[in-house]
Parts: structure tokens; sequence; C-alpha cells
């Protein structure tokens, strides 16, 4: 692709991204599956999870492409799944089809919010319900620094939060606010009391999709930790088999992982592909989370606070709800050139590497199908 088709990828807004992944699915005579959420988007449009299947429907193989499991983040994603889309089929092994899984959270997309409708973060939700819910207690300590009454936060708010840092590490503090929650609905990584409407419509399209599915490969697309730039490969199979694990350096090259530390982001209760190891269990799953950086920690931190801080409380100064609204956009979504192009290049990158990895699995005689 050439710069200025590059940059068409990218869309300003969830009605438009979700506009040019369908239009991209149509030019292709593909059809697109859509799972209605019955609530307006910031504009009024149609909020939905859209679903694309390029290739055969009973292949063995299949690569599943996810973006918008946290809201905002789906500008990236979306890009790179429209531009997968635009490059045609012919990239497609034998036996091989590619599942687009497109704003698992489309209310989040559309209303630049992390969160789903129902305030939950998706990748603290896909947890067994049956079972005693994990507890934060580091969270409990800290909510009502992190989302105060007024904003900007006092100075000795952000001292409590400070002594907590002091007593626990930046990682504790880090997996104190990140982690995910259960005890707070209003708070920050809120994982929910039960499956929210996103969990349930991922898992029924695994359902629909991927029970035939033997070779599984997984990319799910995010945004807002590490350098400017640079997608973060991080390891994202619940399977134990060091053979996996083994797979994903073969076709992707070094990871990194949340269980080892060597990664910018901390081992998370529920997430996402959670569901893929439920849903497929005929499968043997190789996936990563591409974590794309945006800008420094702290900045990213303060807008996620802050539009957390509006949900909770509100502000009767529109410029001010306008602003936490536009910094969140931004945080999570520079509008820059070179960042939309090496965005796509690793993006891109990375999902033929997933499709070349199926193939070349598919022929080890310990793998064969």
């Amino acid at each position: 692709m050439n710069d200025t088709q590059v940059i068409d990828l990218f869309s300003p807004d969830y009605a438009q991204a979700r506009r040019k992944f369908m239009q991209a699915a149509q030019a292709r005579g593909l059809s697109v599956d859509s799972h209605m959420l019955p609530l307006p988007g910031a504009q009024g449009e149609v909020l939905a999870t859209d679903v694309v299947l390029d290739g055969p429907a009973d292949a063995s193989r299949m690569l599943i492409v996810i973006s918008g499991v946290h809201g905002v983040e789906g500008f990236c994603g979306s890009a790179i799944q429209t531009g997968m889309l635009r490059m045609g089929g012919a990239v497609l092994p034998s036996d091989t089809s590619v599942l687009y899984v497109h704003a698992v959270n489309p209310y989040g997309f559309s209303h630049l919010r992390r969160a789903t409708q129902e305030n939950i973060d998706l990748n603290r939700n896909f947890v067994d319900f049956t079972k005693p819910l994990p507890i934060n207690s580091g969270y409990g300590e800290i909510h009502d620094s992190l989302l105060p009454t007024q904003w900007p936060p006092l100075p000795d708010n952000e001292a409590r939060i400070a002594e907590y840092r002091e007593r626990h590490g930046v990682r504790g503090l880090q997996r104190a606010i990140s982690l995910g929650q259960h005890s707070h609905a209003d708070g920050l990584h809120y994982g929910g009391l039960e499956p929210a409407w996103s969990n349930k419509t991922f898992r029924s399209i695994l359902r629909r999709y991927a029970t035939q599915v033997r070779q599984l490969a997984s990319i799910d697309i995010h945004t807002g930790l590490g350098p400017y730039g640079v997608g973060e490969r991080i390891f994202a199979s619940m399977d134990e088999d060091p053979a996996v694990l083994a797979s994903g350096r073969r076709w992707w090259g070094e990871l990194t992982s949340v269980t080892t530390g060597t990664s910018t982001s901390i081992p998370l209760t529920g997430p996402i592909q959670c569901a893929l190891t439920d849903e497929c269990p005929q499968a043997r799953h190789v996936g990563i989370c591409l974590e794309y950086g945006t800008y420094p920690m702290e900045r990213v931190s303060a807008a996620m606070r802050a539009e957390h801080w509006l949900h909770r409380h509100g502000s009767g100064d529109t410029a001010q709800a306008t602003g936490i609204q536009q910094e969140m956009k931004d945080a999570f979504y520079p509008d820059e050139p070179d960042w939309k192009h090496t965005v796509w290049q690793q993006g891109s990158q990375v999902c033929l590497q997933a499709l070349r990895g199926l193939q070349e699995d598919a022929a080890l005689p310990s793998l064969a199908t």
C-alpha cells in the first residue's frame, strides 16, 4: 500500500471505521454478520460487533483478528482489519480462514471509553462467574484517590497514591490499579458480576464460526502501553504447553510474557483469551496481544483516570468534559501519520506471519490434523 492508502485505513470515529470495514468486506464479496447492540452511538449511529469470515467455513486452521476489546483502542485494530481485507484473499493458504471480529466493545469505541456500557473492562470479565470472584484488595485502598470528587485532583489526593507506590513499588501500584476488580462498579477496570453483552456476543461468534477448527491463531489488538508506535507482541495463550509458546516464537519472533514480568502489561483477571479456550477446546491455540505504545504512561494513565472521573461524577463544565474526552481519544489513538504507518506495517506483518505459521505447523508430523 502507498502512503495515502495506509492513512485511509484509519478513521476519525467509530461510524466511519465501521463503514470502511464493511465496505472492504463487501468489495471482496464477503458477507458481514452484524450483532447489534440496542443502544445509540455517540452520533446516534447503529452500534454493532461486526464479523467477517474470509476463507472456507469448514477450514481446519483459522486466524482470528480482534479489535475494540477496549473500545477507544479500536481505531488501531479496525484499521489493520480493514487493510487486511483490502489486501485480498490471495494471501490465504489452503484450508485456512481468517475471522475478523470488529469492535467487540462498540459502545466504548463510539463513546471514546475503554469500558463497555456496563462500565466493564472486558479483559477482566471473562471469568467463571459460578466460582468466587477474584479479589483485588489493593484497588479498594486507592479507589477514591484515583477518582476523587474534584478534578483535577488535589495535591493531597495524589500524595495518597504516591504513598501507596512507595509501599508497594511501581509494579505494585500498577497491579492494584490494573489487575481487575469486582468490588467497585463505578471504578477503573471493573470486571462485573456477570458476563457483559460483549462477552456473550463474542462467545456466540466463536460457537458459530470456530467449533471445527483444529489449529487456531489469534491477534488481539490494543493500544496505550509501551514506546510510541512499537507493537509489543505479548504471548496470550492460556495453554501452558511449552510447545505452544515455541510455535508463537517461531511465528512471530520475540514474545513478552505477563507471567514472567517481561511485558509492559501485568497478568489480568479474565482476559478475552479465556473465551477462546472455553469455546474452542478442540483447537490448539497460539495467540498474542499486539499492544501498541502511544504516549508516556503518565499521560495515558491521567487520561484514563479523568475519563473515568467524568463517568463517575459528571461535569457541569462542557469545555472540561469535551477536553477530557478528546484527551482520552488522543492518548489511545495518536492521529499522526508516522504512528499510523508503523501500526499498519507491524499489524499486517503479524497477521501474515500467523498465516504462514499455521501452514508451517500443519506440516509438522506432531501437529498434523
